[in-house]
């Protein structure tokens, strides 16, 4: 079916080849899209498939496609007829879904806020903001909104793109996450100026910007929930929107990531107590629930 590739070499999913289906670990498939920026840089983007234990399929984001990805979607779904749900987890991955939407019609659909506002063509089933949507596939799959970051209405639009919904499939230790995480085996010229390194992950460009909540607390919340995400989730595999797959080790280096921001949260924090002594959320912002305790309060 899809192309061949040994679930259990490290490295080995990365230059995938686009619009192919690969299989990243038991039950778990991505697929790697193109995006580019500037028209020149692709920075890709992903869709991922997943197995529950019912015989049935989660597709999480999606891409462009192809007639041989499709073929290879409806071999693995029985011509889509296996497919339980589509689920689009990042508020500005849209411009494929409605194509997706064509051509597998009969699957559940579940968005961000901002789908639901922006794509009323299709008949969304549910809003990812709803914490009973989040947990509908446990303990088959599991998902998270970041804590200090805004979700419902991520602003300005044109550079906010922080937040994602996470997922974790714990059969196959693979994590998908889309903007907030960034990893590429080999980043080019451009990704270097914003940080990127050889094999290194990286946090989204926007969290130095308008990516976390204008708030002291913020940065903090961001970190402590991503400690919780690490001690909770064991994930060996990680499918970044941008730029890549990394499989093996994928949870050392994101404890790493996570490590070495420490001074970027403190910088942060200052500033924001700095700029907006008062603590209050900019005008059609959210208060924070996905906190400590309180994920699905």
């Amino acid at each position: 079916m899809a192309s061949a590739i040994s679930p259990h070499t490290p490295n080995a999913a990365q230059n995938l080849d686009k619009n192919e289906l690969y299989p990243i670990g038991s039950g778990f498939w991505n697929v790697r899209g193109r995006f580019k920026i500037f028209k020149v840089v692709d920075i890709e983007t992903q869709m991922s498939i997943i197995q529950l234990r019912n015989g049935r399929f989660l597709v999480i984001d999606t891409v462009e496609m192809t007639d041989r990805l499709r073929q290879e979607i409806d071999q693995l779904t029985n011509n889509g007829e296996k497919i339980e749900a589509v689920i689009a987890t990042h508020p500005f991955h849209t411009l494929s879904i409605p194509a997706f939407y064509q051509l597998y019609p009969k699957a559940a659909y579940y968005g961000t806020p901002r789908h639901l506002r922006r794509l009323t063509d299709i008949p969304w089933k549910g809003d990812l903001d709803d914490c009973n949507i989040r947990k509908k596939w446990e303990p088959d799959v599991e998902m998270r909104i970041p804590a200090g970051a805004e979700f419902v209405n991520p602003q300005p639009e044109s550079s906010n793109h922080f937040v994602s919904v996470f997922v974790y499939h714990p059969v196959s230790k693979t994590l998908h996450v889309d903007d907030t995480i960034m990893y590429s085996e080999k980043p080019g010229f451009l990704l270097k100026l914003f940080g990127m390194k050889d094999g290194a992950m990286a946090f989204h460009p926007s969290i130095k910007s308008a990516g976390l909540h204008p708030t002291a607390e913020a940065p903090y919340l961001f970190r402590d929930w991503m400690r919780n995400v690490l001690k909770d989730w064991h994930f060996d595999n990680i499918c970044c929107a941008h730029l890549g797959v990394k499989i093996g080790g994928a949870h050392a280096d994101v404890t790493t990531l996570l490590n070495s921001a420490e001074p970027l949260f403190e910088k942060l924090s200052k500033r924001n107590q700095k700029k907006n002594p008062s603590g209050e959320l900019p005008p059609e912002n959210h208060p924070n629930t996905n906190v400590s305790g309180d994920e699905c309060g």
